[in-house]
């Protein structure tokens, strides 16, 4: 079997950079088996690959895993990823935009399902929110995404990265940074440094809400005016001013704390009285 480099097969194919699509293609091998280390993939894996690029990630993976699916958008990619991958029978590519794919199907009866992928930027949050928000049975998504998006992901109340989509991934996931990625370790060099990151799905969110819709609305609210107070923020959840004043009163909250100080606990308490009193 030959096994070439990321910038081997870039060469041997001719293959021009779109830069569109986001494309930084990794040459790191050890950032490849700190990936595949950090997602733990285990023979009883079917893992679906968001982005799969020239394939040498896809290689590591299909070495370990029951089955992989990739899906790759840039049709160019489609040849070569057929012809690098061909002696592998667990391998499946899926020529597809990722925010339009049925995960559901392809997951259909597979019991253990990781999700891998090295993201381009521009639809970093866009997947990640539809891959939580869709409640697919999925164990874990380990990705490499841009340095400022993990710090957001991970962030803890009260500091400049905690906002609407930390409390996304930390209502339906524990978060585990694996490993700093260089701009070095890609071609073309992105401008920014990369995390890989771990997200572990919860078999239950972390808090009971009663109103997924309306937790997550006022979550929103909150942080599309960081300065402003709850009370200001809060304008439009349906309330009028006194009943909404009875629901911080009843949550224990108070109204002049602006939403980046709440934890995730006081969100869900306050939006479970809210809903009381709708």
């Amino acid at each position: 079997m030959e096994n070439l480099s990321t910038k081997d097969i870039v060469l041997k194919y001719n293959f021009k950079f779109t830069k569109s699509l986001g494309q930084n293609f990794l040459t790191d091998d050890t950032v490849l088996d700190d990936i595949v280390e950090g997602a733990d993939i285990t023979e009883e894996d079917y893992v679906i690959e968001i982005g799969p690029g020239v394939g040498t990630l896809t290689k590591e993976l299909l070495k370990r895993a029951k089955k992989v699916t990739s899906i790759e958008l840039d049709e160019r990619l489609i040849p070569i990823l057929q012809e690098e991958l061909k002696e592998f029978p667990n391998f499946q590519l899926v020529h597809k935009d990722a925010l339009k794919v049925d995960y559901d199907e392809l997951i259909g009866e597979e019991k253990s399902v990781k999700v891998v992928a090295n993201l381009p930027y521009y639809v970093t949050t866009p997947i990640i929110a539809s891959l939580l928000n869709g409640k697919y049975n999925i164990k874990s998504i380990t990705i490499m995404i841009q340095k400022e998006v993990a710090e957001r992901i991970d962030a803890e109340p009260s500091t400049k990265d905690y906002g609407a989509f930390s409390l996304l991934a930390q209502y339906y996931c524990d978060t585990k940074i694996i490993r700093r990625v260089p701009p070095s370790s890609f071609i073309p060099s992105p401008k920014v440094d990369s995390i890989v990151i771990r997200l572990d799905i919860l078999e239950k969110p972390r808090v009971q809400v009663k109103d997924e819709k309306l937790f997550f609305s006022i979550i929103r609210q909150s942080f599309n005016m960081r300065r402003k107070t709850l009370s200001n923020a809060m304008k439009n959840v349906g309330l009028d001013k006194e009943t909404l004043k009875e629901a911080f009163e009843k949550a224990n909250i108070d109204s002049g704390r602006r939403g980046e100080t709440l934890s995730i606990e006081e969100f869900a308490n306050l939006a479970n009285t809210v809903s009381e009193l709708k």
